[in-house]
């Protein structure tokens, strides 16, 4: 390990990191952004990233994984990345950052609210210490959304139909999202369902939405049965996000496990 200390942030394309470094711009100017783009990112992340950037007068650092995802799909013999095998996280963002940082040490700020509790993969080498800025000061969503207005930066645009940021085909999108997707990029739906498969010898079926599969989804019927569903949902939990916001009900829904912390916040 050298001794040379560095203070990184890992800028996702989501609200929670995007108001992180703007809120820790003046108080740690040495700070350093670094995004890692997988290739399989929405334009709407791309066009927030410069947002960030023009803002924070400081370039964000762009990592790629030295072999991209359809290698290391390979790798894996065609088993798409799943909540209990996290392997896009772990090759195609934690790897990039880990190679990074090197053998300095290296504190990590992680945009995690101080009104939420997430899991997922973080650095555990020794000279890699996450902190959470945003738990210590009890930083909620009212705030960081508070931050992003006053900076004139708001909101993505996704977040009108999604909440996270992350591959257009993140296995950890509802439903509703996936429906998002289809309606806003099709093209990358369609391009989404083309790594879907099955298992001719066991019927097996790989797919990113549990056993259903993506051209199951985007059938008219299946489609209205989703919205219905979703509605509901949102109307049950309206009164536990206070402002209503669609971002603040895809976070509240009680379907499905929270993303990872390096890849969606």
């Amino acid at each position: 390990m050298t001794n040379r200390v560095r203070h990184i942030l890992s800028i996702s394309g989501g609200k929670d990191s995007a108001a992180l470094a703007i809120y820790l711009r003046e108080k740690i100017p040495e700070l350093e952004y670094l995004f890692y783009d997988t290739g399989k990112e929405l334009p709407e992340t791309y066009e927030y990233l410069n947002k960030i950037e023009n803002y924070l007068g400081k370039r964000i650092v762009r990592l790629n994984s030295e072999y991209d995802f359809d290698h290391w799909l390979n790798v894996f013999g065609g088993f798409l990345p799943s909540a209990r095998m996290r392997w896009c996280t772990k090759l195609l963002k934690l790897r990039p950052f880990e190679y990074y940082c090197g053998d300095d040490f290296v504190y990590s700020y992680i945009g995690l609210r101080a009104d939420e509790e997430r899991e997922g993969y973080l650095s555990t080498k020794e000279n890699i210490k996450p902190i959470y800025p945003f738990k210590e000061s009890g930083i909620c969503y009212p705030d960081v959304v508070q931050i992003l207005t006053e900076a004139g930066i708001g909101l993505p645009s996704y977040y009108s139909w999604r909440s996270r940021s992350g591959c257009y085909f993140c296995f950890f999108q509802q439903k509703i999202e996936w429906v998002g997707l289809l309606e806003t990029h099709p093209d990358s739906f369609w391009e989404a369902s083309k790594y879907e498969k099955v298992d001719s010898s066991t019927g097996k079926r790989f797919t990113w939405c549990g056993n259903e599969s993506l051209k199951e989804l985007a059938c008219p019927e299946r489609i209205k049965e989703i919205k219905a569903e979703h509605q509901e949902r949102m109307e049950r939990n309206a009164t536990k996000a206070k402002g209503g916001r669609l971002i603040e009900l895809l976070e509240n829904d009680d379907v499905g496990p929270k993303a990872c912390l390096i890849c969606t916040l």
